[in-house]
């Protein structure tokens, strides 16, 4: 199982979903679960939190839709987004 960046998949992981459109519009943030080896469609389960002990909502996940968390942290830092601006 792969991201569709290339980096292998595995469940537990931190990961940002893009939808089943093949866009990039963000449709979850959530923790991967129940993903089978072999499958980069239509495959595993994102565990998304609520705030407040709010119940989780569990949303169908496809591989080549989304990406690691940490990817999406170090792209962001790439572009000089990862730090709070200075207050004016």
């Amino acid at each position: 199982m792969h991201y569709r960046n290339g980096r292998e998949a595995k469940n537990g992981d931190r990961v940002v979903s893009f939808g089943n459109g093949g866009g990039s519009k963000i449709e979850a943030v959530g923790v991967l679960q129940n993903a089978v080896a072999g499958n980069d469609h239509c495959n595993g389960e994102i565990l998304v939190r609520r705030q407040y002990g709010q119940v989780a909502l569990i949303m169908g996940a496809c591989m080549c839709d989304c990406l690691h968390a940490d990817d999406v942290e170090a792209m962001l830092k790439e572009k000089g987004l990862d730090e709070r601006p200075a207050g004016k």
